[in-house]
């Protein structure tokens, strides 16, 4: 983890107010003793960077423009302590294994780094603040060697219905944390030592019962935002499956004083919408006060056999902590599969 440019420390500063600006300038402008100012180098000589990947291509260059931000292919769930191909859903109320990838090869430091990979989950969605939403599942106290180091980490007990979003985190005091606000987005685009992993297997059956998953939207400002939850497909055209949405009494009354505004969607029940068009679907002007998380419900069933490797991203954008007023505040992969 290195320094970030000079537009990121200007932007930062920006964004900063009040007491926390006249703290930050506190800190800079004191004087350091001659021994401080020591350590201090010998600390910059010894600088580490372990990164994890947010995307294949990433490099641990930070910020990138890669999105999204949230489908690490550093971070897997198996079944077993043998490290499966595929990440997988946990299964719930039995012991699962966390097999998170740690690259210590970033560019910003070298040399084998101590520290402690800590592995968090949340409800899937958007608008995690943190730390407020993140549960700890476990931590594990690693050695990284030049190279490429899968860490295991046990995650017992999971707790029903077994869809999370989930956050991975090495902490070093020789590859510090550049930045660090409520949003998860901001911090993981800023900290190359951060990875967020939110993809989710749905099988379905031609004919079955619907299956349901959790989604949550949240606001990370101090102020009541505006917010959009949008559709797209990254791959395949999802065809053959129906997707609904059930936005819940708070959250469709708050759609229908807002006008009631969306592209590609219908209104099927009381709370309820259905998704007619999954390729460029949204639902609009979701108002969330400061500090909030809501969570709704998607559904999917299947008229017909899917085609292969059909997914639907499910994406949160509104205003972020940072001052961008519209911004990728999280969100879902879902990989549609055929039922057994």
């Amino acid at each position: 983890m290195g320094k970030v440019g000079k537009r990121f420390r200007r932007s930062t500063l920006a964004v900063l107010t009040g007491a926390a600006l006249a703290g930050l300038l506190a800190v800079t402008a004191a004087a350091a003793a001659p021994g401080e100012a020591s350590q201090r180098k010998a600390a910059a000589a010894a600088r580490t960077d372990v990164y994890m990947k947010d995307v294949t291509a990433d490099t641990g260059v930070q910020p990138h423009s890669y999105s999204p931000l949230w489908a690490s292919p550093d971070i897997k769930v198996c079944p077993t302590a043998v490290e499966c191909a595929v990440s997988q859903n946990p299964i719930v109320g039995v012991t699962n294994y966390l097999f998170v990838k740690l690259r210590n090869n970033g560019p910003y430091g070298s040399g084998i780094d101590n520290g402690v990979l800590r592995i968090y989950r949340t409800t899937p969605g958007g608008g995690a603040t943190w730390p407020t939403h993140w549960t700890q599942i476990g931590a594990a106290s690693v050695t990284v060697y030049p190279g490429v180091t899968t860490v295991t980490i046990p995650w017992t007990g999971v707790p029903g219905p077994g869809h999370f979003c989930l956050l991975a985190r090495w902490v070093s005091p020789t590859d510090p944390m550049t930045f660090e606000g409520p949003s998860n987005s901001v911090n993981t685009l800023h900290n190359n030592n951060i990875a967020w992993r939110n993809v989710n297997s749905v099988r379905l059956t031609p004919g079955g019962p619907r299956v349901v998953r959790p989604f949550a939207i949240g606001n990370v400002t101090a102020l009541e935002t505006k917010n959009d939850v949008v559709f797209t497909q990254p791959a395949e055209p999802v065809r053959g499956a129906r997707i609904f949405v059930d936005l819940g009494q708070t959250l469709f009354e708050r759609w229908q004083a807002t006008g009631k505004v969306g592209t590609g969607v219908r209104q099927v029940g009381q709370t309820e919408l259905e998704i007619v068009d999954p390729g460029r679907a949204s639902i609009n002007g979701l108002v969330l006060k400061p500090g909030e998380r809501l969570e709704f419900s998607l559904a999917f069933s299947a008229d017909a056999a899917l085609a292969k490797g059909a997914a639907l991203n499910v994406t949160q954008f509104g205003p972020d902590a940072d001052g961008t007023a519209r911004a990728d505040l999280g969100g879902v992969q879902y990989l549609l599969e055929n039922g057994q």
